[in-house]
């Protein structure tokens, strides 16, 4: 949901993203990524999942399949890749699988990277990302991860499904 109220909704079957007015029963929505098939093109989704929607109705989506992270602005034709995008793998110009999204109030991206077992952070125009949490086989290891959320505070909450759990992180920004 968006401070205007919209609810998103990612369909990953139909490789696209809609958005609904609350309270205006329109059973098509208003496609807002996607529309153009399952691809890797930057006008294509394949596997939409999470989404995050800031302040200007410009929506942030995993590309799962394509391991990356697009940016659709909004009544944008098409996305603009800002995280991965360079192929799956561990590097760090690379996601593999990812999952869920937040950007923080400076626009920095904070991916779930789930097949790498780490959270990290792109800043939009950059090269790649720095790792905040996991994917280091010691301390702060994660399995999984499938969603994050912060709170009031600053903490990074992190949901994994290997474990089953939800640790929470003290990080620095």
């Amino acid at each position: 949901m968006d401070k205007h109220g919209f609810l998103y909704v990612s369909d990953y079957k139909k490789n696209e993203v809609r958005r609904w007015k609350m309270g205006e029963y329109n059973n098509e929505g208003v496609i807002v990524a996607g529309r153009h098939g399952q691809g890797d093109r930057l006008n294509q989704l394949n596997f939409p999942g999470f989404i995050f929607v800031d302040e200007d109705q410009t929506v942030y989506i995993t590309d799962k399949s394509n391991h990356r992270v697009m940016k659709w602005k909004k009544d944008a034709k098409e996305g603009i890749v800002v995280a991965g995008g360079n192929g799956q793998g561990g590097n760090l110009n690379q996601l593999s699988g990812p999952e869920g999204i937040i950007v923080d109030d400076l626009g920095q991206i904070y991916v779930a990277d789930s097949e790498n077992h780490r959270i990290i952070r792109w800043c939009e125009g950059k090269e790649e990302g720095e790792v905040v949490v996991g994917g280091n086989g010691g301390e702060n290891q994660l399995n999984g991860p499938m969603d994050l959320s912060f709170d009031d505070e600053g903490n990074l909450y992190v949901g994994e499904w290997g474990y089953h759990r939800i640790q929470k992180f003290e990080i620095t920004l």
